[in-house]
């Protein structure tokens, strides 16, 4: 295999837990979008506009993982790096879900500048916060399961969630 497949290959590999995992949730919040504002006009994202946000985002928090600030905390429990993560994560999603609805509103209007005034007088504000409150919540979750991956391991991770489970020395298997 040439180096340049090796290193596509675990680009993707690396890639793909944070990808699925947005994919997931972003097609939750989508769920929950829709179910809120069922009735009232309000145009939402396809299923492919989701897929391509999770894509986005998937690559988003592996060139993240890559700048040398993103892992602050190494030596200190978990709960800093997972907290410091959930902040910067949060705040890329916070940004993002900002920018769709701008551009929602940028289709409507001559510019950007109208368009981002008219987004803050019209948007409604408390179903945008109860989103974001939402997103902050399962990034939080991934963040948690990524760091503990990081300190046990990415085979033993996936062992003790898909198992089989190895045996420890001395163990025995209860039938």
């Amino acid at each position: 295999m040439s180096k340049l497949t090796a290193t596509i290959k675990h680009e993707f590999l690396e890639m793909l837990p944070p990808t699925i995992f947005f994919f997931v949730i972003l097609h939750i919040v989508a769920i929950i979008r829709t179910l809120t504002t069922w009735g009232t006009g309000i145009s939402l994202p396809t299923s492919i506009s989701v897929t391509i946000a999770a894509l986005v985002l998937g690559k988003s928090v592996l060139i993240a993982n890559m700048l040398p600030f993103i892992n602050r905390f190494p030596e200190k429990p978990l709960i800093w790096n997972a907290g410091w993560k959930t902040l910067i994560y949060s705040l890329v999603a916070l940004l993002v879900h900002y920018l769709e609805h701008l551009y929602d509103y940028w289709k409507e209007t001559p510019g950007l500048a109208a368009a981002n005034h008219r987004l803050l007088a019209e948007l409604n504000w408390p179903h945008f916060i109860a989103i974001q409150i939402l997103l902050v919540t399962l990034i939080l979750n991934y963040c948690v399961l990524a760091e503990l991956a990081r300190v046990i391991g990415r085979d033993r991770f996936k062992a003790m969630f898909f198992g089989p489970m190895a045996l420890k020395p001395g163990d025995q298997s209860v039938n």
